[in-house]
């Protein structure tokens, strides 16, 4: 029994890496396919050994998760992220706004790099802003005549992230001119990739409605892994970044038809 347990323990531990860090009961007994039983006893080992903080219907990864798995390691909270490769996410985020007028239509997803790039929009006029980000939101609207829709419903509390079925149904009212989209690993395999499912499929939703695509990532990407890839990476048409990416993803984005920017 103490042998199953500890294997369902590292499968909870790698389910919630690839989450993003956080989950709740239910996705990861489906994951799992074990009981939700299940899940909440070996949570709670967990959490007696410092891995996991439990929350309201989830859990949480702490900061000593990843060393019980060691293979992908997953993004921190948002707060955290906003702390991380400052300099070089100010760059990209001037960049990406050089690239869009006033009065444009684009979407901004959720992400430490997309939130600066809503700091850099801040002087843009009458643009039409949809999102699932609470703060691209509260930095856009009320000002410059912008017009700015949010995905309804609970938003994550380590991001401010609206995901699911009615974030899906409420991207597909809206064509735009511009997605503006983040990334959590960037490789010549599988592309753009995240952590989060949930994430990814509102991402490939975005993709379909805009009429031009940018990826916003800064050169740590390069090095990470993410097993969520976003679809077929064709679909981006720039990447900005902050320094000259390896040969392997420069020959990649050749194939991909993706223009690279690397922001001065």
């Amino acid at each position: 029994m103490r042998a199953r347990s500890n294997h369902t323990q590292r499968e909870i531990v790698e389910a919630l890496q690839k989450a993003g860090g956080l989950s709740r009961i239910q996705p990861l007994a489906q994951a799992l396919r074990v009981s939700e039983q299940t899940v909440r006893r070996n949570i709670k080992r967990l959490a007696a050994e410092g891995l996991v903080e439990i929350m309201h219907g989830g859990a949480r990864l702490l900061e000593s998760g990843p060393a019980v798995v060691g293979e992908l390691e997953p993004e921190g909270s948002l707060s955290q992220r906003l702390s991380e490769h400052v300099d070089a996410k100010r760059r990209i985020a001037s960049y990406v706004a050089s690239m869009i007028d006033d009065g444009t239509s684009l979407f901004l997803d959720i992400g430490s790099t997309t939130a600066f790039i809503a700091d850099a929009l801040r002087h843009h006029r009458r643009l039409l802003v949809v999102t699932n980000s609470v703060h691209v939101a509260y930095r856009l609207s009320m000002r410059n005549d912008n017009r700015v829709f949010m995905a309804g419903g609970e938003l994550r509390t380590h991001d401010g992230g609206v995901f699911g079925a009615n974030a899906m149904s409420f991207a597909q009212n809206f064509s735009t001119d511009r997605a503006v989209l983040s990334a959590a690993g960037i490789d010549p395999i599988n592309g753009f990739t995240l952590f989060d499912l949930e994430e990814a499929h509102f991402t490939r939703r975005i993709i379909e409605r805009a009429a031009s695509c940018i990826v916003a990532a800064d050169a740590s990407k390069f090095r990470r892994e993410a097993p969520v890839a976003v679809g077929d990476p064709a679909r981006i048409d720039h990447l900005v970044t902050d320094a000259a990416p390896p040969e392997p993803i420069h020959a990649a984005a050749e194939r991909w038809g993706t223009r690279i920017h690397v922001a001065p």
